[in-house]
């Protein structure tokens, strides 16, 4: 039996996974898209796709009927447990976020080809000391600070590693095996959406005070206002996985890549919030162990290495996503359109 290429993407059902199906599904010389969540795929996204499946990335047996029927060509693993509910059942996000990886990774290695195979990290993998050594390190590159505090951000450090180790070391005492991954990741900053509310993220405090203040609401926020991470638009998370996974493999000097848009405090983003919504009132009420979470993660992150290998570069700066993103489709999605702090 022939079996059809594909591009296989994992959690497809998430927002990462959405923009991912409809830009793929555009592109004339891409296999077929095969679709796999633990939810059936939204129905607007299923004519987008050769097949739909709803399975569980821990069950081996369903991944290799895949493989009987598909031949893998492009892996887009967005399947994971997020931050929050990772430290709630670390034995759990072990089971998903590194097995079910490494799952995929032996999945992948089995082809007689190569399989690009696109992997997002998180900010998560950083682990500063403390609040001086986060403010004496404004800026971080990709191999400084890597001791996570957190079981998702020890996690995706581990399957970064676990990556490059099949990428590059798999079967290297057996001369006769050949690697056939080649593993790509990038590794995220807090990432914004205009069209889902946040659940599981520990930088969620973003998002939730951009939806709370379109609505008209007040918002206590579970960081101190001087608390300061990077950031960056969800079109943009989407657009760095395709400009990663299209790159020719010899521009590549590493396999984990940085990227980012901009950095600010809470407090700057309460304040470009105002601009738009005055009346909206933000105070602040930290979580001690949210704050400390977020205060071992990186002020800004180094992406320069993604801007010269790959030519990364995102669509959104601060005021642009603001202005043509974020606010006018969150207002959109609540079916009003706020004015001064006038709702209606």
């Amino acid at each position: 039996m022939t079996r059809k290429p594909i591009t296989l993407i994992t959690g497809a059902n998430g927002e990462i996974g959405h923009g991912l199906i409809r830009y793929l599904a555009e592109q004339t010389n891409t296999p077929d898209i095969v679709a796999l969540d633990l939810k059936p795929l939204d129905d607007e996204l299923l004519p987008l796709v050769t097949e739909s499946i709803v399975g569980d990335i821990l069950d081996t047996d369903m991944l290799a009927e895949i493989t009987e029927h598909y031949q893998l060509h492009t892996v887009y693993h967005l399947a994971a447990l997020l931050s929050t509910t990772a430290e709630k059942y670390p034995e759990l996000a072990h089971q998903v976020n590194v097995q079910g990886t490494v799952n995929l990774l032996e999945l992948a290695n089995k082809e007689d080809h190569t399989v690009k195979f696109i992997y997002p990290s998180s900010i998560a993998v950083y682990g500063l000391p403390d609040f001086a050594t986060k403010h004496a390190n404004p800026n971080i590159s990709e191999d400084e600070f890597l001791h996570p505090t957190t079981m998702y951000g020890v996690n995706k450090l581990y399957c970064e590693h676990l990556g490059e180790y099949y990428t590059k070391n798999y079967g290297q005492l057996d001369p006769t095996t050949r690697p056939s991954i080649d593993f790509r990741c990038v590794r995220f900053p807090g990432i914004i959406s205009a069209f889902t509310v946040p659940s599981g993220g520990t930088s969620d405090y973003a998002p939730e005070m951009i939806h709370a203040a379109v609505q008209g609401n007040d918002y206590n926020c579970f960081v101190r206002e001087d608390t300061t991470i990077p950031f960056m638009m969800m079109p943009d998370a989407v657009q760095a996985l395709i400009q990663l996974a299209h790159a020719p493999v010899e521009r590549l000097t590493r396999r984990t890549y940085n990227v980012t848009s901009f950095s600010l405090s809470a407090r700057e983003f309460a304040d470009r919030l105002h601009l738009s919504y005055p009346d909206v009132t933000i105070t602040y009420e930290p979580t001690p162990a949210r704050q400390a979470i977020v205060d071992s993660w990186a002020h800004s992150l180094d992406d320069s290495h993604a801007r010269a290998d790959w030519g990364w570069s995102p669509a959104y700066d601060l005021d642009s996503a603001f202005d043509d993103y974020l606010l006018p489709n969150i207002e959109a999605h609540y079916g009003f359109r706020a004015l001064a702090g006038i709702y209606g």
